[in-house]
């Protein structure tokens, strides 16, 4: 069970071939032709059996072709009795290369493979690569080189480009996958293989459009988590994503929101080709760096000016040195060298100026990466360069990338640097922005790490009173709250509102208005006008009763002449904001397909769409991801101290976003939400408008099924009583939880732990321990059981320690119906109890998912863990792939 259940797909010991007739070319495919060709190029390590399924002879024939993988490349009407002939003989995967096999056929082809458990790549792919098996099973070109990058790939004419640039630039593969569309094995599964495959290193991916919004995060999260991911989308505007649409079949949506995605994953996006290898190169190297901070030393000042305006055009920061660092460095430097901004050594500049440099601005706290531009100068040793900073490179532990201007005359430098592995560079351009994918990369795994619960911890908001509200309103067959019950909702979730009462005549208009005081605010109130100030629908600081008169006759005359169809409540009358001196925010929600909904923030106010500021992220939010989301618009910029005016009050802004990502999370019934404008200044903020639409939702929505990141399952902690007195929290584990869990695996027994890992390791591996500790709570739950234990210190003092003292665990399986677990419990703490709830709670949790299974494997030599599964109603039988263990199982 410790195999990834792609691995007969991917790592093959033996494969089957069903291409036609070897001996008859003609009357193959051309596909099959290349295919022939591509696999007898090179000797794979596994059995390689060719098979014609029109030969005449018998059953035992056919059974003894069994493999565990089946290739096809056959005419579209020959396709499905090959898969049939598969299944047959026991195939666990088949890969199916072809074209003009319609989605029709392919479902049927679908069908086949999972009645037969197969897992099926294709049709209508090129195949994949896998140079360390010598297996090319592809069209798609000669075997790759062997390396440490995975290439999957939507497009089957750019993996062959792909393929063909990396054998001229030295980039060489661990697995290359051609997914086309209509593949049964689609990317979200490719992933999951990659990231548990040894081979690779880091991933670049190509895609145009995914089919299963929960899977696609769900493995790219885990893939991310485990080694870099960077991706290359197609279709960023409107045309280019209706060509995807149409390209790959599947679900593309909204760039904006596929950028936030692909953010919160803790992936690289990429916007060219060039880049996705160079922002791959630079991942895979030894930086982990922690900001966005770059210093640039340069020869030449022209080179270095350029590297500087793209360094702002790309939201990094340009590092310069501190007065005394300037002053320590300039002795070492040619006389007209100059330290202000860049660090321009100056045109006379050699190899040890050039490394004093480097080393001492790598070293620098301000610093969290280095690019050295050597411009070519007439008498200059550019590969005397090139040792230097690769000499400087292994002096400090930041990135150090190098940008070599010219061609033919710094070739031996470029590898020499190459051979460093320092990333080099053509342009200033290009080096500046392959920094930039690498802080990236960490801002973005940061982002990752974060596990937020579906409610914050601030005060309980009134959720049924919500769900009631939003009822009433579907049962009157609306979509469109009213200015008052979308205000209504957002004070439900203690979101700050104006008062704000609903004026049906004249009279009531100036009766309100002089209850409130003046000024006020009048407002048209209608569920047909999205945009109020458009027809005239709003007015601001109306002073006394004669213009409440005036101004209310007025504005329903003016929207019934522009708007005659609109349905009109009347005007709603509100207090002006007191806050002079407030920045005016929106904070709306946007339904994706297929990401679910997704919070925006920018500028509010009637200038919102000509401003065009608006940040994304996925829910669920907490306070980091919140000011995240914040640092990104570009009204960020005016919310510390401007023009005089203090700053706002920022943790009141993160508390309404705080807010919404409740609601998002809570109200499934929710598609779209503005909240515009929100006055936000030193003293709070206040949301002034809204306007919220609604649809139903299936019941299942209420498990957080509408979102793409399922929220940290906080309503499964649980305080239980520990045998013989105290008690423990049984929880779902998360990547806080780290160093607790590391703590337990080393003081377990080295018996424990063999019983648990069937290994002699003293301690979790620091991948192991990120992929057991981050954990996507959608296919995979790990419950701890914490128990809080006082120490007294040397003083006599006494303080609470937290400790892992158990963990439960399960997997889906991917026929996504049964699950696999496993079991662990302190020595100290067995016979406690703590086995038996720890496993109850899991199976609990297995069984709110909908799984019908769980099972596992036991050491035949663990007769505690066998009784204990006995004891709880689980079957016992031999595992029939390895004597030592036993399978274990029961119905959920």
């Amino acid at each position: 069970m410790d195999k990834h259940f792609l691995s007969p797909l991917f790592s093959p010991e033996s494969i089957v071939v069903l291409a036609g007739n070897m001996d008859d070319p003609e009357g193959q495919t051309p596909q099959a032709r290349a295919l022939h060709n591509a696999l007898v190029a090179q000797r794979y390590t596994g059995t390689l059996t060719f098979l014609d399924i029109n030969f005449s002879g018998t059953l035992a024939d056919l059974a003894g072709a069994q493999a565990d993988l089946a290739i096809i490349a056959l005419p579209p009407q020959e396709v499905a009795s090959a898969l049939e002939i598969a299944g047959r003989i026991k195939c666990r995967a088949a890969l199916v290369i072809s074209s003009g096999i319609d989605a029709e056929h392919a479902a049927e082809l679908h069908r086949i493979a999972k009645r037969d458990g197969i897992h099926l790549l294709g049709p209508n792919c090129l195949g994949f690569q896998r140079p360390a098996l010598n297996l090319n099973a592809s069209v798609a070109g000669a075997l790759c080189t062997k390396g440490p990058l995975a290439l999957v790939s939507q497009s089957g004419a750019l993996t062959s480009s792909i393929l063909d640039w990396a054998q001229g630039n030295g980039v060489g593969f661990s697995t290359v996958v051609s997914l086309g569309p209509n593949t049964a094995v689609d990317l979200a599964q490719v992933l999951d293989f990659l990231a548990s495959d040894p081979q690779t290193h880091s991933i670049v991916i190509y895609m145009e459009g995914i089919s299963h919004a929960r899977r696609f995060m769900s493995a790219l999260r885990a893939a991310a988590n485990a080694k870099p991911v960077v991706v290359l989308k197609a279709g960023r505007k409107s045309a280019g994503n209706r060509a995807a649409l149409t390209h790959s079949g599947t679900i593309v949506g909204s760039d904006d929101v596929f950028d936030a995605a692909l953010r919160r994953a803790g992936a690289v996006r990429v916007r060219s080709f060039v880049a996705l290898f160079s922002a791959a190169k630079c991942l895979a190297s030894r930086y982990r760096p922690v900001g966005r901070r770059l210093a640039i030393v340069t020869n030449g000042g022209g080179p270095g000016v350029l590297a500087a305006d793209w360094v702002s055009e790309i939201n990094l920061q340009l590092a310069c040195l501190t007065p005394e660092q300037a002053e320590q460095l300039a002795p070492t430097l040619p006389p007209l060298a100059s330290l202000c901004d860049l660090i321009d050594v100056s045109e006379d500049a050699g190899p040890e100026h050039f490394k004093a440099a480097v080393e001492l601005a790598g070293k620098a706290p301000q610093v969290d990466g280095v690019l050295a531009i050597y411009s070519p100068k007439i008498g200059t040793d550019s590969a005397g360069i090139a040792s230097a900073l690769a000499e400087a490179n292994k002096k400090i532990s930041k990135p150090l990338l190098t940008c070599l201007m010219g061609d033919a005359t710094v070739a031996e430098s470029r590898a020499i640097l190459n051979a460093a592995a320092i990333p080099t560079f053509r342009t200033p351009e290009a080096a500046v922005g392959a920094f930039g994918n690498i802080a990236s990369f960490y801002q973005n795994q940061q982002l990752l790490q974060q596990t937020p619960p579906p409610l914050s911890n601030l005060a309980k908001p009134d959720v049924e009173g919500a769900r009631i509200l939003i009822e009433s309103v579907l049962a009157e067959r609306r979509k469109v709250l009213t200015e008052m019950e979308s205000k209504a909702l957002l004070a439900a979730f203690h979101i700050p509102v104006t008062r704000t009462i609903l004026a049906r005549s004249v009279n009531e208009a100036i009766m309100i208005a002089t209850q409130l005081g003046f000024p006020v605010a009048l407002k048209i109130d209608s569920p047909d006008i999205t945009h109020k100030s458009d027809v005239q629908g709003v007015a601001l600081n109306v002073l006394n009763a004669v213009g409440v008169r005036d101004t209310y006759t007025e504005m329903i005359q003016t929207v019934t002449r522009l708007m005659p169809q609109a349905r009109i409540n009347g005007v709603t009358i509100q207090n002006m904001s007191t806050q002079k001196r407030g920045r005016e925010i929106y904070v709306g929600l946007v339904t994706d397909d297929p990401f679910g909904p997704v919070i925006a923030f920018g500028a509010g106010g009637t200038m919102i769409e000509m401003m065009n500021d608006r940040a994304m992220a996925l829910p669920p939010l907490n306070q980091f991801l919140a000011r995240s989301l914040i640092q990104r618009a570009r009204v960020a910029d005016i919310l510390g101290e401007w023009r005089g005016a203090p700053p706002v009050h920022m943790d009141a802004l993160e508390q309404v976003l705080l807010r919404v990502s409740e609601m998002v999370c809570e109200l499934p019934q929710l598609r779209e939400m503005d909240i515009n404008p929100i006055i936000v200044d030193d003293s709070g903020a206040v949301a002034v408008d809204a306007r919220i639409v609604v649809e139903n939702a299936p019941p299942s929505a209420r498990n957080y099924n509408h979102l793409a990141i399922l929220p940290y399952p906080s309503q499964h902690e649980q305080v239980w009583p520990l045998r013989g007195g105290g008690e423990y929290t049984v929880r779902p584990i998360h990547p806080e939880d780290a160093h607790m869990l590391q703590d337990f695996v080393r003081k377990l027994s080295p018996e424990s732990r063999y019983f648990r890992f069937v290994s002699s390791m003293q301690e979790l591996p620091a991948t192991m321990l990120s992929r057991f500790t981050l954990i996507d709570y959608d296919r995979e739950m790990a419950l701890v059981a914490v128990y809080r234990e006082r120490r007294v210190g040397a003083d006599g003092s006494t303080t609470e320690m937290a400790r892992i003292v158990g963990v439960s665990r399960y997997i889906t399986n991917p026929d996504r119906t049964s699950c696999e677990f496993s079991l662990v419990v302190s020595d100290d703490f067995k016979g406690k109890g703590l086995g038996s709830r720890l496993m109850l709670s899991i199976m609990d949790f297995a069984r709110e998912k909908g799984l019908e299974e769980i099972e596992g494997l036991v050491l035949a030599n663990n007769p505690t863990m066998l009784k204990l599964m006995k004891s709880l109603g689980f079957a016992v039988k031999p595992f029939s792939e390895d004597a030592d263990f036993k399978l274990v199982s029961q119905t959920l």
